[in-house]
């Protein structure tokens, strides 16, 4: 019997692993795509792109949740006086989610 709840307790741990694993390639996809789309906005180059996207991707790093990236974002479209506000920012952010996640099932 003990053998029956190793098995299940293991289960559930690789689950688990694989869960917190798959939440990390999303949100690190979907502030990649951030910093891509930023980019466009910000009138950007394809190298100055690819450095942003990844300037977005370290300041996800700082704490957890979303908002060190908002942060980090806001005031770089601030800086640029880029008209885009915080709520179309945060709605962009769900829709880059969505999209990461589908990009990332279809290369499963």
């Amino acid at each position: 019997m003990s053998d029956v709840i190793n098995e299940r307790e293991r289960g559930e741990e690789r689950k688990f692993e694989m869960d917190q694993e798959m939440q990390f390639k999303v949100e690190a996809r979907r502030n990649k795509l951030l910093g891509q789309w930023l980019a466009g906005e910000f009138g950007m180059g394809p190298a100055e792109t690819e450095e942003y996207a990844k300037e977005v991707i370290i300041a996800d790093l700082e704490e957890p949740g979303i908002e060190d990236v908002v942060r980090k974002v806001m005031a770089d479209i601030s800086e640029r006086r880029i008209d885009i506000s915080v709520e179309h920012l945060r709605k962009k952010i769900a829709e880059l989610e969505a999209e990461a996640v589908r990009q990332l099932r279809e290369n499963e």
